[in-house]
């Protein structure tokens, strides 16, 4: 088990295919899932054995700030009692926003199974996801 960010992460935040601020990004609980770096989108999680076991709406109050990213808290409503979920965050949209796109398409950006309350254990119902209050925040490039 480890956190790690996805190396299209790094290349989308440079050519302008990843946009934190603008597109709409999410969150998912996933099980069964080894985080491979070289993975691009969300079907190359789902092919690669993880399980989507729920999924936030788009996260609100974004901001990028000093090569910090942060949103506002969220929830996830869990549909499955299986236990040892990471969080998948991703952007859904394009780029500059609008409808979610194909999962095909739904650019990876980080990992995380490693921390305060991880691996989560939801059962069913709504798990909170609460985001670290001091750096890195969500993410934090540089």
């Amino acid at each position: 088990m480890s956190n790690g960010y996805f190396t299209g992460l790094a290349e989308g935040l440079m050519d302008g295919s990843i946009d934190l601020d603008t597109a709409s990004v999410k969150v998912s609980l996933v099980r069964g899932y080894t985080f491979s770096a070289a993975h691009r989108t969300v079907s190359d999680v789902t092919g690669a054995g993880g399980a989507i076991n729920g999924t936030s709406a788009a996260l609100t109050g974004k901001t990028v700030t000093g090569g910090v990213f942060d949103a506002d808290d969220t929830t996830i409503s869990a549909t499955a009692s299986a236990s040892n979920h990471g969080l998948l965050l991703f952007q859904a949209s394009a780029s500059t926003g609008g409808a979610d796109v194909a999962a095909s398409s739904q650019r990876l950006i980080a990992w995380y199974d490693t921390g305060t309350g991880l691996p989560i254990q939801p059962g069913t119902g709504t798990v909170t996801v609460t985001w670290p209050a001091s750096s890195p925040r969500i993410l934090k490039v540089g």
